[in-house]
């Protein structure tokens, strides 16, 4: 399958592609493709358009910030597998430690509770053991 051309894609999908593969720390072409590759095409234009808004590009807000959110909110969903490495690795590139993570997962827990909580905390554990 080969990726949008990003002449063919519009400017909002072209800047969610950029969102993508900056979180995900790789060329935009891949970013797609491995989002194709998990979600479909379908899905790929409409995340990509999504993530061209607002959310992602407003001014109020650091990549931090909007890492910090997006974890909190997987967590909270109970999704603790690739998605949440993704932005725990987000967050580790914009100034998260490990220390600084385990800090969050603490906090959450406080209006989340524990069963999450600790399935996210093993998410943080194996991310850090992965880079080691």
């Amino acid at each position: 399958m080969t990726s949008t051309h990003p002449s063919e894609m519009s400017a909002r999908a072209a800047a969610g592609r950029e969102v993508y593969a900056r979180n995900f720390g790789v060329a935009p072409a891949e970013a797609e493709r491995i989002m194709r590759d998990h979600a479909g095409a379908a899905y790929t234009r409409e995340a990509l358009e999504a993530a061209g808004g607002p959310g992602w590009h407003g001014r109020n807000l650091t990549d931090r910030d909007r890492g910090i959110a997006v974890i909190t909110a997987l967590v909270a969903q109970n999704v603790t597998d690739g998605r949440l490495s993704t932005y725990l690795a987000l967050a580790r590139r914009t100034g998260l430690d490990d220390e600084a993570l385990t800090e969050l997962m603490i906090l959450l827990t406080a209006y989340l509770g524990q069963p999450y909580t600790s399935l996210a905390m093993e998410a943080v554990r194996r991310s850090a053991e992965s880079r080691a």
